[in-house]
């Protein structure tokens, strides 16, 4: 058995460091951390789970996320479909940003001219680098997590990350991995360059979670 970490990882507490100071219940122990492979990932199709630093790491994702993930998809498709800008793909859309690393963004967008041939791609797990990532953040996300994910996010080249927060209702607009704006109910979410025309009032999109019947 190889395991790949560099430095070593000596305990979980080090891995669990490593992985952004997640909770331990996140991180698959078969395969062994530091020996997982993207087959690994697709053979376990009952969780959603990321790949990093060859370790399968659970992606959970409550209700609400789930809920507002769907509706931003809903309130952006129209725009990406009329304009024939790309795909959008939900929390189930797996993409391998660089060698060996995999992520799930609950939202992404990804423009025709970063699709090979501009078509949808075969691969279950393709090489390819949304423009747009949106996570819709969960009680078990971490600050170091996000973070690392961030980094990671824009070296691979990701244009725009939104991180939307179910319990404050905000937004966090980054355009790098440092430079961001905070909106709040007051303010509108703008697609600027990466998708231009959209346009959303926070007070309405947040108000999805108080809907009821």
């Amino acid at each position: 058995m190889n395991i790949r970490f560099h430095p070593p990882v000596r305990t979980v507490a080090d891995l669990l460091h490593r992985l952004g100071d997640i909770p331990a219940d996140r991180v698959r122990f078969n395969p062994v951390p530091g020996t997982a492979t993207v087959e690994d990932l697709l053979r376990d199709e009952n969780r959603r789970c990321e790949l990093v630093d060859e370790t399968l790491v659970e992606k959970p994702m409550g209700v609400r996320e789930s809920l507002l993930a769907i509706y931003l998809g809903e309130l952006i498709g129209p725009l990406v479909r009329r304009q024939n800008l790309g795909i959008l793909t939900g929390a189930d859309g797996t993409y391998e940003l660089l060698s060996g690393l995999v992520r799930l963004p609950d939202l992404a967008f990804v423009s025709w001219d970063r699709l090979p041939g501009r078509r949808l791609p075969d691969e279950p797990v393709p090489n390819v680098v949304p423009d747009l990532a949106v996570e819709v953040l969960s009680a078990s996300n971490t600050l170091g997590e996000m973070a690392r994910k961030r980094g990671e996010y824009f070296k691979a080249g990701v244009r725009l990350v939104w991180e939307i927060d179910p319990r404050a209702r905000t937004v966090r607009v980054y355009s790098s991995e440092v430079a961001f704006a905070d909106l709040t109910g007051a303010d509108t979410l703008d697609g600027g360059t990466v998708l231009p025309g959209f346009t959303q009032s926070l007070v309405q999109f947040f108000a999805e979670l108080d809907r009821h019947g």
